[in-house]
């Protein structure tokens, strides 16, 4: 038992909220003057974890090392796992991912109980719960589960879930195991109970958004203390004393304690994907002996400090503030590492590998995070976005062919065209590939100019043969007959996307090619950069799908186009061209026609006096309704690039107004998240933003320039050491007075010399500096003249840094 005066203590501190914490601070009771307004200001501190967790948003509030295996967190139901607006939890899992639109993950929910196992259906167990006895904070998570009278606590490592629980006092105090729950199919689990500390087993899960996807998950846990009973259960019968359970349908364990006297039980949970001696490598390695609960999750507060404070904004409003470090949170929650402490990993072959020279990672969103989180990554975390790199290069070499969204140890085939060319190749701009460009350039070349043999689970660019044949992917074509088809999503169901997608992804590997010196290759793919305008119809301005004889789509409403763009209209695509937005103009009549078409994109002439208002009146139809609107829809991918489209057509001023008015969707409430995050992409998108740097073309190597949200930004650039391109330093942002009202750049400067376009080569930045921003109420001159907008290199086949 412990002392009694530490147990008083510790429940004192498990009662202080932040805004307890902060009165106490101020009253001198938890430390000295000035220390709550430097607690306040503590990145961590302003981070809200339940941001996203209602409307869709699908994001976690439970605790993560920053790309941790693990991610234990509340169940309550939902794609997410946890829904805010449910009110009753049945375990707490160790996986989550964040923001996904299907459900996923969610193995191995631990539940504590009270009183004899009789009945183990989750939907029997769980518990009712109340957002006022709740809270989240980076790296921990708490709540009462009031049926039951526990309080229940979560922190993590990174391959290793902590769970602690404060049972009444009461001689059955359960821990429950349901290994055959999760938040997708199971398809078969086993559990054993060993000795009278330790809970071992495995699940094999997967049909991610209906996906033929299916991975393994391994697991031992260990209590601080011996339990007094044990047993086990298959389907919905318990037997006590038993101590293996295992096969298709419900399975799970459960240990149980006296709690009369100590109410504490602390249970940690490793974490493998080859195996139990994995698992027990990896809680042995990360936690030794200790089951220190309060100093693990210490250590992990730390580690989210470290990570968090990469950026130091300045000025802005709490709420701003706010979101902005949630953002800059949920961006950092995934990939997550899949080998083991020892380098080991699973292969997309099944076999086990040992990675020599880089750190194992999985789970990648790769149709969503090409855009903005993995140069994020680059920019703030390199290390972590080598090895990223490096995996999907690996998940190349041991299954056969590129992922395009790949679950643990398999490609899920969700999503369509080709997001895995402009991802890798966006790390082979900045030197991340160092010592394997010829191995990935080969298996990209592969992948883009043909399919997957038959025996593959992959579907790959599955309309790429036509596509070669005729510049585009044609309408009306039937799966498994004109398309293979290994289950997930199909590129040959959204043609016109597909289309769009492959001729980016080839300007993006033209890139590659003549960085390389294979040039026969740069040409033909430049080429390929360009055939976006196969399907692009003069007579309406407007992308528009085609069948195999040439002949347009129709009847043909570009709103929902036929549903042949993926999520999205042909109005949310026609500014897909990241890769030569130049020639997109010209197809559009030029920078003046360009200019009011993005105006009615926007509803611009509504945002000036309603941002927040119009963006959700006017822009947004519902979460997952793609087809409804000819407007901008920052719900998803697509179109997200869109407001600096305004830098091509000579209007920058229109930047700064619509990213001001699409930061407003953004919030410090469980709602504060524009649709789903997919995996930190549009919490990706808002840290670009707001510190007006922005991403627009992988590969291109350079950053749009608008306007920072905040005054001041501290930006500490990653370092990478002896592998890839040589980066490090500190940037500044200054822009001096900047608010929703003082919003326009009247002009730039980097490092003391005047920036007249709107657009920095990465490598300008790569090693800090100083970008200072004067910021005005009305719109000024500032990049408007032509020659002032960022380079469009699809037509060039070389880099921005080549282009100035």
């Amino acid at each position: 038992m412990r002392p009694l005066i530490g147990r008083i203590r510790q429940r004192a501190a498990r009662a202080v909220t932040p805004l307890t914490a902060a009165a106490l601070l101020l009253g001198g009771l938890l430390g000295p003057p000035g220390a709550a307004a430097a607690a306040a200001d503590e990145p961590a501190a302003l981070v809200n974890p339940f941001v996203g967790t209602q409307n869709f948003g699908n994001t976690f509030p439970g605790a993560s090392a920053p790309f941790g295996m693990v991610q234990v967190s509340p169940d309550t139901g939902g794609q997410g796992g946890y829904d805010y607006a449910q009110n009753t939890i049945y375990g707490f899992s160790q996986t989550h991912l964040s923001g996904v639109g299907c459900g996923v993950a969610g193995e191995l929910p631990l539940m504590p109980t009270t009183g004899p196992v009789t009945d183990v259906d989750p939907e029997h167990y769980r518990s009712d719960y109340s957002h006022d006895d709740e809270e989240a904070t980076p790296g921990y998570y708490r709540v009462g589960l009031s049926r039951y009278g526990v309080d229940a606590e979560l922190t993590a490592t990174e391959r290793t879930g902590w769970q602690r629980y404060t049972f009444p006092a009461t001689g059955a105090a359960n821990v429950l195991f349901n290994t055959g729950k999760a938040n997708q199919k199971v398809f078969d689990s086993e559990v054993r109970v060993v000795g009278d500390r330790t809970v071992e087993g495995r699940v094999r899960a997967g049909n991610f958004c209906a996906g033929k996807d299916e991975h393994t998950v391994y697991f031992t846990a260990t209590f601080d203390r011996p339990f007094s009973s044990y047993g086990t259960w298959r389907g919905t019968t318990a037997t006590p004393g038993s101590r293996e359970a295992a096969g298709e349908g419900g399975n799970g364990a459960w240990a149980t304690f006296d709690a009369t006297a100590d109410r504490d039980v602390v249970v940690k949970v490793g974490l493998s994907y080859t195996g139990l001696d994995g698992a027990r490598k990896n809680l042995a390695a990360e936690t030794g002996d200790s089951h220190d609960f309060d100093a693990t999750r210490a250590k992990l507060r730390d580690t989210w400090e470290r990570q968090l404070d990469s950026v130091r904004i300045g000025g802005g409003t709490p709420e701003r503030r706010g979101a902005f470090y949630t953002a800059l949170y949920h961006a950092q929650l995934h990939p997550n590492l899949a080998g083991d402490v020892d380098g080991r990993y699973t292969g997309f072959d099944g076999g086990t590998h040992t990675a020599t020279d880089y750190t194992p990672y999985q789970n990648f969103s790769l149709w969503d995070t090409y855009r903005p989180q993995n140069q994020l990554l680059e920019l703030l975390q390199p290390r972590v976005a080598r090895d990223v790199a490096l995996s999907v290069v690996g998940i190349g070499r041991d299954g056969g062919w590129l992922p395009r969204w790949a679950l643990a140890e398999s490609e899920t085939n969700i999503m369509t065209g080709d997001p895995v060319t402009p991802f890798l190749v966006e790390a082979w701009s900045k030197g991340l590939l160092a010592g394997h460009e010829e191995e990935a350039y080969g298996l990209l070349k592969r992948n883009a100019t043909s399919t997957p043999p038959a025996d593959s689970p992959y579907n790959g660019r599955s309309g790429v043969d036509y596509y070669r044949r005729l510049g585009y992917v044609p309408s009306g074509l039937e799966l498994g007959k004109d398309c293979a088809h290994k289950g997930g999503d199909n590129d040959c169901v959204h043609p016109a996307s597909a289309t769009l997608e492959y001729s980016a992804a080839d300007a993006s590997l033209a890139l590659m090619a003549r960085g390389l010196g294979h040039r026969a290759d740069a040409r033909m793919f430049a080429e390929r950069g360009q055939w976006y305008r196969k399907l692009w119809d003069a007579s309406i301005a407007q992308f528009r799908p085609r069948t195999a004889d040439g002949a347009w789509v129709t009847p043909y409403d570009p709103v929902e186009a036929g549903r042949q763009f993926h999520e999205g209209g042909a109005y949310q695509y026609q500014w897909l061209v990241p890769q030569d937005p130049a020639g997109l103009v010209g197809l559009m009549g030029g920078r003046r026609a360009t200019e009011r078409r993005l105006d009615s994109f926007f509803a611009y002439d509504k945002l000036l006096t309603d941002p927040a208002g119009t963006a959700r009146r006017d822009w947004i139809s519902a979460p997952y309704d793609y087809y409804g609107k000819p407007t901008y829809n920052p719900n998803n991918e697509p179109d997200l690039h869109a407001p600096y489209m305004y830098l091509w057509a000579g209007a920058p001023a229109k930047t700064a107004t619509v990213v001001r008015a699409a930061m407003t969707l953004f919030t410090t409430g469980p709602d504060g998240m524009t649709g789903n995050d997919d995996l930190g992409t549009m919490s990706a998108w808002y840290v670009f933003s707001s510190l007006g740097l922005y991403p627009t073309m992988s590969g291109g190597d350079f950053l749009a320039v608008s306007s920072p949200q905040f005054e001041s930004a501290i930006i500490r650039i990653g370092s990478i050491g002896r592998y890839g391109t040589r980066q490090g330093g500190t940037l500044t942002v200054t822009a001096p007075g900047a608010s929703d009202e003082r919003r326009y750049v009247r002009d730039v400067s980097l490092n003391g010399r005047d920036l007249p376009r709107t657009w920095l080569p990465w490598s300008s930045v790569a090693h800090g500096g100083s970008l200072a921003h004067r910021l005005g109420t009305e719109p000024s001159a500032w990049g408007t003249r032509p020659g002032a907008e960022p380079p469009s290199v699809g037509g060039a086949g070389r880099p921005a840094s080549n282009v100035v």
